[in-house]
């Protein structure tokens, strides 16, 4: 879910199990100039990334969702509610857009980008309610054992330490 907080749950699990992460929109999605790479190439460096032994991907876009799901062991999915989302995505938008900081490959988020047709926000109102449909169908298809569907923040980082304090301990 836009905003949710994929690329810090999958920095953390990077960190925790000790594996590489890749960030979709910098590695794979866009291009500077918030132009979007040709499906195809991003089809192909996603599924080069995939074949490797180990990885974690912040998020899969429907270009290549398919294959890379099919290689992955574990699936997790933010499936918060709409207020905790899209006010993470509004605090980050807010803080991208009076800092200058950039969001990926050089490309800054700016007032006239967020108010506009391309705008981020925009993406989250549309996008919401097929994204809810497509993690729950993922839990029904593929199964508790390969998919984990969080509700809340707390619940997410409930598990995350879980993993780590686990992970620890088999490291003693």
């Amino acid at each position: 879910m836009t905003g949710s907080g994929k690329s810090t749950l999958a920095g953390e699990l990077g960190r925790i199990l000790g594996l590489p992460v890749h960030y979709v929109d910098e590695e794979i999605g866009w291009l500077p100039g918030w132009r979007s790479r040709p499906a195809g190439e991003q089809r192909e460096l996603a599924l080069r990334i995939a074949d490797e032994p180990a990885w974690v991907f912040d998020s899969v876009y429907g270009y290549y969702r398919h294959d890379v799901l099919e290689r992955a062991e574990l699936i997790l999915c933010l499936d918060y509610p709409r207020f905790v989302s899209l006010g993470r995505l509004l605090l980050r938008t807010v803080r991208r857009v009076s800092t200058g900081q950039e969001s990926c490959n050089g490309n800054r988020e700016t007032w006239a980008r967020v108010l506009g047709k391309d705008s981020i926000i925009r993406w989250h109102f549309s996008t919401f309610a097929s994204r809810r449909r497509l993690m729950r169908d993922f839990e029904q298809t593929l199964g508790s054992d390969r998919v984990r569907r969080f509700a809340s923040p707390r619940e997410t980082r409930r598990w995350l330490a879980s993993l780590e304090a686990n992970r620890l301990g088999s490291n003693s």
